[in-house]
């Protein structure tokens, strides 16, 4: 029995799921800080460069769930008492992040966070104060320089310092009127510029767009080390026109303070470590890239894209870069995406009126993206396939995937070991896979042929494979053969000491 299958058999059941009331600890970087220290899962590493060590570090912690988070400090040639803090979403601090048990496995967690935050979405518009630690250091003019911050060089390859991976971009619809705060990646140019990737159809993009059509300066203002929840809900398949600020507001309870931008009027925390205020002007553009992205490759060359000029730089005293960059997957971004993006799918699929949902995860192989199971009680013929479909196209689903696997309720959807089993032994080749053309894809898409990005054709297939036992004979399929899950509770129960 994998490890997997022994955390299946002692999960908790959905209704003490429902039941448990989530107590998110922290209200910024640093509150959240504190509360990981407290769980003994916090290193202090002092003197490395941001040039290759930081780096090289940051590429053996990310992969492991059981790495601490680390904090680099007392970086060479940067901002006395700045630090780079990576690898948040690990070990029980993931679990601490979201408000549950850390003794919840990652199933559990991913439907804890649905059933307590997204079946029922609720939504607190932030607050309006006139100040906060953000505006301890405001920095205008010849003052401005991003590149004292202790930036690092990703990866080796990297066309520069990026210094948005764990942070978001603040934007308005010009139109609409609505706020965004979408996690899009920024390359430092120089001390007073930043390159701003975003791809296309994202919320980020589309403002963007609508901006650069009317021929006018987008504002934007970037937050480097906001608090994690309100990071995760930037990664995320947020809903059209709904700002990530009302939904961290609703999970919490209260509302987030905000200040305004002295330059661009848009709202950001009062409580944030670093913010990058200033304008996008039409026809600004630079080179940008190439980057170590997440589907594991430098997938996106070097381009053309456009620049932030920067306006104002505000920061606390002693500021924290919240560093999240991609790497080969599984990595941290694997890991958050996976719980997060899963109960956002689930949650999709039921509100498409699909019923006999049992569990949903989006693989950290794929990076939460490529690689999507669900776990359904078969109901009528073509459920399998229909649920497929609609995992496939949903907005969560939608953006980049490949694969949509789906199968029995008595396949942990978790354990990639126990779906490929599904998949050889249910799966026939020529019978249960669809295919569907012409999907959303991106220009960081590795499979894309190179033409076909030239022409901006950036669009992929999709893969849905039915690896659940077929329905007109399901009653005559080969007995599996191992214990009820019920059955395997009990041993864990009786003999699980002689497993540990």
């Amino acid at each position: 029995m994998t490890h997997q299958n022994l955390a299946l058999a002692k999960a908790a059941p959905v209704a003490d799921l429902a039941a448990q009331v989530p107590a998110l600890a922290y209200e910024d970087l640093r509150q959240w800080l504190a509360a990981a220290d407290a769980l003994g899962e916090v290193r202090q590493v002092n003197g490395l460069s941001w040039e290759k060590e930081i780096g090289e570090v940051a590429e053996l912690a990310l992969h492991s769930d059981a790495a601490p988070c680390m904090v680099f400090g007392d970086v060479p040639g940067s901002l006395k008492g700045s630090r780079v803090l990576v690898n948040f979403f690990g070990g029980k601090r993931k679990n601490m992040t979201l408000g549950f048990d850390p003794g919840l496995s990652k199933l559990d967690l991913s439907e804890a966070f649905r059933l307590n935050y997204m079946a029922d979405m609720k939504l607190i518009p932030p607050r309006l104060v006139e100040t906060g630690p953000v505006f301890e250091n405001i920095l205008m003019g010849d003052d401005i320089d991003i590149t004292k911050f202790p930036t690092p060089l990703w990866h080796d390859k990297d066309g520069g310092r990026y210094i948005g991976t764990g942070s978001y971009d603040v934007t308005r619809d010009p139109d609409e009127g609505w706020i965004n705060c979408g996690t899009y990646r920024v390359m430092i140019h120089d001390k007073k510029s930043v390159g701003l990737y975003i791809s296309p159809g994202k919320h980020g993009r589309i403002h963007r767009d609508k901006y650069m059509a009317r021929g006018k300066p987008m504002p934007v203002c970037i937050v480097v080390g906001g608090d994690p929840l309100t990071f995760l809900l930037g990664c995320s398949e947020v809903p059209y026109g709904v700002c990530e600020y009302d939904i961290a507001g609703g999970m919490r309870g209260r509302p987030m303070d905000v200040v305004l931008g002295k330059h661009t009027g848009l709202p950001f925390p009062a409580n944030a470590e670093i913010v990058i205020e200033g304008f996008v002007e039409p026809g600004n553009l630079r080179p940008e890239g190439p980057f170590g992205e997440w589907t594991g490759y430098y997938a996106s060359d070097c381009r053309e894209e456009p620049v932030l000029d920067i306006k104002a730089i505000y920061h606390r005293n002693n500021p924290i870069i919240l560093g999240c960059p991609p790497q080969r997957p599984p990595d941290e971004i694997a890991r958050y995406r996976a719980v997060v993006r899963s109960a956002l799918l689930r949650d999709s699929l039921q509100k498409a009126g699909l019923s006999g949902i049992n569990s949903v995860w989006a693989h950290e192989v794929g990076s939460a993206r490529l690689l999507l199971a669900v776990g359904i009680t078969q109901r009528y013929p073509g459920h399998a396939s229909q649920v497929g479909h609609v995992a496939s196209q949903c907005h969560v689903g939608a953006y980049c995937g490949r694969y949509v696997i789906v199968v029995d309720d008595d396949i942990d959807v978790s354990d990639l070991e126990e779906l490929m089993w599904a998949v050889v032994t249910r799966s026939d080749p020529a019978t249960s896979i669809d295919i569907i053309h012409k999907a959303w894809s991106t220009p960081l898409d590795p499979r894309i042929e190179p033409e076909r990005k030239a022409a901006g054709d950036n669009t992929n297939s999709r893969a849905i494979i039915d690896a659940c036992r077929p329905w007109h004979w399901r009653d005559q399929f080969p007995a599996v053969n191992q214990p009820t899950l019920e059955q395997r509770r009990a041993a864990i129960e009786k003999y699980g000491h002689l497993l540990e």
